[in-house]
């Protein structure tokens, strides 16, 4: 393999040579081989550091000219489109487990950023730490990054496929207007539901985790860029805070602030706990519905067999014409995951020694990952089985009529405790509510039938 020599303070290291990370990268590719090629730096906290160092490079030119020229501010925004765009991922090769600041993925952006914008430019004009890191520190960048990440991957991505679900069931909703069916709590069974209404909570469920995950997203949008190594802004010019959040903005799309105190945003990583924690009131939910959905397919003969799913595959390799709810196994897998990310992010959260926290890569890598695997496991839940389920309206008349819950009905008209004995003795003697009913000389025949409407108890 090539080799070039790039070097650091503490010496010459040799480096791929069509690779444009430089000396620090390097070393760090050597020193943590823990993972290498599974768990690297997600690729959106890599793409937020192309936009947070764009940024930089806008505010610093717009702040301190004299220092960042135009001609390295073009060079270094050159450099960071590409790495916005995903062109320069595999130049990104670090592991989440490294420095607990994440100073090695701020180098890293840092060479490879100067090396290719001068490759732009076709001349050596920028350095990494004195241009691309100009007004900044690994202490301010990577919080910086986690929370663009944070905020681009919950709107572009987790809220579309919430939005998605629940919009397939409003329209199940609509389309199973008028079918009543058994209702059950505690796995037993229960007065009657409509289908709709038990539909319309699966979606009701959906639209809160979004109420809460937008109520998480406005401190997220504070951005700790600006506090350099302790919070105290310290080699950073006045008003570069300002200047930079307002970039950030403006390449976004997305209105980002700086963060109003700065000692806390580099060592307090609530606002991500905060937000992890709708993820995991939505990976609940999922987990509900996912099961819910599973329990009513049950069968097809044997089980509840209430509603049709999709078949999408075989389900069994001994078993012909076996077929499983394997989008519903999959969405409560990732929901399992999600939860215990979030007490990985939670532990990460509360090791904020004094000025910095150093435990943000993990902290970033379990949020990309529960925010990543919810947006594609509720997509592929909705395409692949919500989209397609019908109600088996036989069965749920069949179900709903056997139910001894229904014996509720008579409450008003025979008492609690005569209903009860209703009920046992039908389940006992194998017999009819009505048959039972009549047998206890609670009511006649016809007066049952005048009183006795199961579809009207919803």
């Amino acid at each position: 393999m090539d080799q070039r020599i790039e070097h650091d303070s503490m010496g010459e290291v040799a480096v791929p040579a069509d690779r444009y990370w430089g000396a620090q990268t390097q070393r760090s590719r050597e020193n943590f081989p823990i993972g290498v090629g599974q768990e690297t730096m997600p690729a959106e906290v890599i793409h937020a550091f192309g936009i947070l160092k764009k940024a930089a490079a806008i505010a610093n030119h717009a702040c301190k000219s004299e220092k960042m020229t135009e001609g390295k501010m073009i060079a270094i925004c050159r450099a960071c489109d590409e790495v916005i765009d995903g062109h320069l991922d595999d130049h990104f090769p670090l592991v989440v487990w490294q420095t607990g600041s994440g100073t090695q993925s701020n180098m890293n952006a840092n060479e490879v950023v100067a090396n290719r914008g001068n490759e732009l430019a076709g001349k050596k004009v920028l350095h990494p730490n004195d241009d691309v890191n100009m007004s900044q520190s690994s202490n301010d960048t990577f919080p910086t990054a986690m929370h663009i990440a944070a905020v681009t991957i919950l709107e572009k991505r987790v809220l579309p496929a919430v939005d998605a679900l629940a919009a397939t069931f409003r329209h199940l909703e609509e389309k199973n207007a008028g079918i009543v069916k058994s209702g059950r709590t505690h796995l037993q069974d229960a007065t009657p539901i409509a289908f709709s209404q038990e539909i319309s909570g699966w979606r009701a469920s959906l639209e809160r985790d979004r109420q809460l995950i937008e109520t998480s997203l406005p401190p997220l949008r504070e951005l700790a860029l600006g506090g350099t190594a302790v919070g105290t802004g310290l080699n950073a010019p006045k008003g570069f805070d300002v200047s930079v959040a307002a970039a950030v903005s403006e390449l976004t799309g997305i209105r980002f602030t700086t963060a109003p105190n700065k000692f806390h945003a580099l060592t307090s990583k609530d606002e991500l706990v905060f937000a992890h924690g709708a993820l995991k009131a939505l990976a609940c939910d999922m987990m509900k519905i996912a099961n819910d959905v599973r329990w009513l397919a049950s069968g097809p003969r044997d089980g509840l067999g209430e509603i049709f799913i999709p078949e999408n595959e075989p389900g069994s390799s001994i078993m012909p014409g076996k077929v499983n709810p394997t989008q519903c196994e999959a969405v409560t897998m990732v929901a399992v995951q999600v939860m215990g990310n979030d007490v990985a992010v939670g532990m990460a959260a509360s090791q904020g020694n004094f000025e910095l926290n150093v435990f943000m890569p993990v902290c970033i890598y379990n949020f990309i990952q529960s925010a990543r695997l919810l947006s594609e496991a509720i997509l592929s839940f909705n395409d692949r089985c919500a989209s397609g389920m019908r109600a088996n309206q036989e069965k749920m008349k069949d179900n709903l009529h056997n139910s001894l819950m229904l014996v509720t009905a008579l409450n008003p008209y025979i008492g609690y405790e005569n209903a009860a004995k209703v009920a046992k003795k039908a389940y006992r003697d194998g017999i009819s509510l009505k048959e039972s009913c009549v047998r206890l000389g609670y009511l006649t025949a016809e007066a049952f039938d005048d009183v006795f409407h199961p579809e009207q108890m919803i």
